[in-house]
């Protein structure tokens, strides 16, 4: 049983690694988006790539208030340190169990 330990604790850091590296382009996206960035640069575009297809969802079901501030950043940020907190906690404490 300890294979399936060690995969669960792999799984785990991966996923956590994912959430980090999503949460770092929200806030990268967001702090962009307080500038006028040139749209053709290639990190701009990365960026743009990356975090799109996961606050394009939340915007359309969040309605724009406050003046115009995009608030789907801050649920998608919630939502990830959520899932750090409890999926990844909940996969390494399991495979702790099957070691």
């Amino acid at each position: 049983m300890f294979v399936i330990g060690y995969f669960l604790i792999a799984v785990a850091k991966v996923l956590d690694f994912v959430l980090l590296f999503l949460m770092i382009a929200v806030i990268a996206r967001a702090v962009l988006s307080w500038v006028s960035p040139d749209p053709f640069n290639p990190i701009v575009r990365f960026i743009s790539n990356v975090t799109e297809p996961v606050l394009y969802p939340i915007r359309t079901k969040l309605p724009v208030v406050f003046g115009g501030i995009d608030l789907s950043p801050i649920i998608v940020l919630l939502g990830v340190m959520f899932l750090r907190a409890f999926l990844v906690n909940s996969l390494m404490r399991m495979a702790q169990t099957l070691l």
